[in-house]
């Protein structure tokens, strides 16, 4: 939750606000005229649904609701799974800046991985609401396309309530916030099929509108040039590990099911591996959410049945009050599955806020004497083994962009900046109407890891639809040069080729560099709000030639090896005969033929099931070819850091042996394997070469984090010189 700050302006867009309610005398609405440009609160309260139109084959449907003024969108409701009646008893507060625009309310059945199917709409006429009074309303669902069909009622409590000029103090909550940053940009929903991790940081640093500045109370809004200082967006971490599951039900012909598991918290997802044909599975996850409550919340949780070709099936649900936990204390819960049979085996630890924030460019941390003393001396070499997980340090600075590619009919844009790190995401106000827009904001991270990449993505806000894209840069974190400003080249979506524009970026990481090392041998942070891959022809293609050049380099060494037992060359084929060793396992699989179900899938099911197939395909040739090329660049130095991370574990490792019989460390390593499991019976098993493997960057991934040059005469600057001359 944000601090405490004034509002002191009122846009044309509606924004969400406090839920404080004002209780002053009953005042008829026809007694102030519509031109009014004052503001009214609109606090909501949305109760139940009573029979509801059923959308799915069972006969039920997962309502949620959606509330939309002048064609945004400010309120989303949870989600109610298969219920006709739901209950939902959530509050919404509204900020309108008059009352012609009727708040529309919309429903819909939520179906996981295709398009929801519309369940009906009402809409509320705000004139005819009394002022100051709380009001029931029962809304009859329709369907514009079928008037005549009944689709239920929506029972709701409203309160409309005039906004008065004085300033008042707002704490936004993280569902209000992100209401209202949703309304006006609904990129993430649109654009990557489900919500983006919500972020605090769009209030103080999105709430501005130029075409605020008529408006009868005037003022800017929340902007922390005003307020001086720097805002931390949340205030702390929730760490969950599935463990597995116990008894599930079973949802497949064959008695078995395909479990997997998604979580929510607020605006926050995150779905798990599936497990396939088992009742007991052992998912061993780790994953974090952000907390932004002080009371912390609530995370939904529901186990599902992966079905290639057709609809997941439902295996039970459940919940975690984050308000029950201790703080920086592991909590192990066993919940038991409701709406279905079985248990989840968790792990979940509360701990304090990470470093992150956002800032106008004045407030920067590191020009700051005593606190960039205090964060050297946090990432200092001495403070090796003080908390691990906290590698470095990573401040951003969006300076400015220029020449960026027009979006709008009237040959402008409106740009603002996604950055990102991770599952971390942070985003820029808007200017208005500007090719080269200027945002100077400061942005400062949490470093988990060294080796991540930051993302930094340039978008054109749009009143009615999902924002345009302009461009994107992807920086890794190790080929950073800390304090100088540069210019960088926007790329396409793929990162694969320039597009138009440059943005200026400042970037500092501070590290210790024994940590990161540490950090490289355990997996890597998966970043869980990623687009799902598609099946693309040309994808495809790409990974069919990357995996051939894969198979040549093993062809060609193949023969290299063939020509020392034929003696071609004798000195060679004699060191090979000294060195030789048995390398060859024998390797038996077993074909397990799956149980077929009985009825016949339909033509459209069978598409499905192609296409699934051959993503697996496109995405298994992609992991290998990748896997080949992640060695060929450890040794081609294409990350200094990481080949002398190597080697100095090789010389280590040397070293030991020199002084240590080889059977004593089989011994001990062996003992620490066959005991890991008795000493930390949770722990997420890991294979250290595999997940340094995993930090190397494939020929693909080299290519989109390559530097583009900036062309100097596309700059606006430079041409106005020319044009002068």
């Amino acid at each position: 939750m944000l601090d405490s700050c004034k509002l002191k302006s009122a846009c044309n867009l509606p924004f969400i606000c406090n839920k404080k309610i004002i209780n002053t005398a009953g005042t008829s609405n026809a007694e102030v005229p519509l031109a009014d440009p004052g503001m009214y609160q609109l606090d909501i309260t949305l109760r139940r649904g009573q029979s509801l139109a059923a959308r799915d084959r069972g006969g039920t449907s997962d309502p949620y609701v959606k509330f939309k003024i002048g064609g945004k969108e400010v309120f989303r409701s949870k989600i109610i799974h298969k219920n006709l009646n739901p209950v939902w008893e959530e509050k919404a507060c509204i900020l309108v800046d008059h009352l012609r625009e009727p708040l529309y309310i919309k429903v819909f059945d939520y179906d996981f991985g295709l398009q929801d199917d519309f369940m009906g709409s009402a809409f509320l006429d705000l004139t005819q609401l009394e002022l100051n009074r709380p009001t029931d309303v029962t809304l009859t669902l329709k369907d514009p396309h079928y008037p005549d069909h009944d689709l239920g009622i929506i029972l709701l409590s409203v309160i409309l309530t005039p906004k008065e000029g004085e300033s008042r103090d707002v704490e936004l909550s993280e569902n209000e916030v992100v209401g209202s940053y949703f309304s006006v940009k609904s990129l993430f929903w649109r654009t990557c099929g489900r919500p983006a991790l919500p972020v605090l940081g769009f209030c103080r640093a999105e709430l501005q509108n130029p075409y605020c500045k008529n408006v009868q109370f005037q003022t800017q809004s929340l902007r922390l040039s005003d307020l001086h200082r720097k805002s931390h967006l949340w205030r702390g971490i929730v760490s969950i590990t599935l463990i597995e599951g116990r008894d599930l039900k079973a949802m497949d012909s064959n008695g078995l099911s395909d479990p997997y598991v998604k979580f929510r918290l607020g605006h926050q997802k995150y779905k798990s591996k599936i497990m396939p044909k088992t009742l007991n599975p052992q998912w061993r996850e780790q994953f974090d959410f952000h907390l932004y409550e002080e009371r912390g919340g609530v995370i939904d949780i529901t186990a599902w049945d992966k079905d290639a070709g057709k609809r997941d099936d439902f295996i039970g649900r459940c919940q975690v009050d984050l308000s029950a936990l201790s703080r920086e204390q592991t909590h192990k819960l066993e919940l038991q599955l409701e709406e279905g049979e079985g248990h989840l085996v968790l792990l979940v630890t509360l701990t304090a806020s990470a470093t992150v924030s956002i800032s106008d460019l004045s407030v920067n941390s590191l020009e700051d004497q005593k606190e960039r003393e205090e964060i050297l001396k946090r990432y200092s070499p001495l403070r090796i083994f003080h908390n691990l997980k906290d590698v470095g340090f990573l401040q951003v600075k969006v300076i400015r962009a220029e020449g960026l590619m027009a979006a709008d009919v009237t040959g402008k844009s409106d740009p603002f900046c996604v950055v990102e790190l991770n599952n971390d995401r942070l985003l820029t106000h808007t200017v208005y109407k500007n090719l080269n827009p200027e945002w100077n904001k400061v942005f400062t991270f949490n470093i988990k890891d060294i080796h991540s990449v930051l993302e930094v993505t340039v978008y054109d806000e749009d009143r009615d639809r999902s924002a345009d894209f302009l461009g994107k840069v992807a920086i890794p974190l190790l080929s950073i040069q800390n304090g100088e400003q540069k210019a960088y080249v926007l790329k396409n979506k793929q990162l694969t080729g320039p597009t138009k524009g440059v943005i200026y970026l400042e970037i500092d990481v501070i590290f210790n560099a024994v940590k990161a090392s540490l950090r490289t041998l355990i997996p890597k942070e998966q970043k869980y709000i990623e687009e799902e891959n598609r099946l693309s022809k040309q994808l495809l293609l790409r990974n069919f030639i990357r995996m051939k050049r894969c198979v040549m380099v093993l062809v060609n060494a193949a023969y290299y090896v063939n020509s020392c037992f034929d003696w071609d060359s004798p000195p060679r084929s004699l060191a090979a005969f000294v060195v030789v060793e048995d390398m060859l396992e024998d390797e038996e699989e077993e074909d397990d033929k799956d149980d077929k179900d009985s009825e016949k899938k339909g033509f459209i099911n069978k598409i499905y099931a192609i296409q699934e197939v051959c993503v697996s395909v496109q995405n298994i040739l992609d992991e290998v070819a990748s896997f080949g090329e992640r060695i060929k660049n450890t040794f081609n130095w294409t990350v200094p850091f990481l080949s002398w991370l190597a080697i100095v574990a090789l010389c280590v490792f040397t070293a030991i042996l020199y002084c240590i019989p080889l059977r004593y460390i089989v011994l001990v390593w062996g003992i620490n394997k066959f005991t890991k499991k008795l000493r930390s019976p949770y722990a997420i098993d890991n294979n250290e070469l595999l997940d340094f493997l995993s930090r190397v960057p494939s020929d693909v991934q080299v290519v989109q984090y390559q530097e583009l040059k900036p062309d100097p005469s596309h700059s606006p600057y430079k041409r106005k010189k020319n044009n002068l001359g």
